[in-house]
């Protein structure tokens, strides 16, 4: 299921990531940062979800939705024709729904996601700067 279909997007105004809850008409925005988008997250579940889907299965919709935004770039920027039927696919919609499947694997095990990809960052800018710059295909 997409995320327009749970009623909640994360949208980009003027250069600032904000939290956009679309219930019955009524809109909040707060500045959104990846420990936000997990508190958004984890407040969806609990008002329009029940509960988690297990690890599993959220990791089956994850590679589901994955597959969805590699049709969109194989058939829109790589070699395939793009069907008429996906033609109007969103691939903002698309990478969305991996974000969101994506927060959702990280909340459920207890994953703080900001923390992790910072750590992330740091580890790839001291690994990569000078491997990337000396690349001679990147040039």
């Amino acid at each position: 299921m997409g995320i327009a279909n749970y009623h909640h997007r994360i949208e980009i105004h003027s250069g600032t990531l904000c939290n956009c809850f679309n219930n019955f008409g009524a809109i909040k925005e707060k500045e959104m940062n990846i420990h936000n988008a997990q508190k958004a997250v984890d407040d969806w579940i609990k008002e329009h979800g029940v509960r988690y889907f297990n690890e599993l299965t959220n990791m089956a919709q994850l590679t589901e939705e994955v597959g969805e935004v590699a049709r969109i770039i194989a058939r829109r920027y790589g070699e395939q024709s793009e069907k008429d039927s996906d033609k109007d696919k969103d691939l903002g919609e698309e990478l969305a729904d991996v974000m969101f499947v994506v927060l959702c694997l990280a909340n459920q095990t207890g994953v703080d996601l900001e923390k992790a990809f910072n750590k992330k960052l740091d580890i790839k800018a001291k690994r990569d700067h000078d491997r990337h710059h000396k690349n001679k295909k990147l040039k």
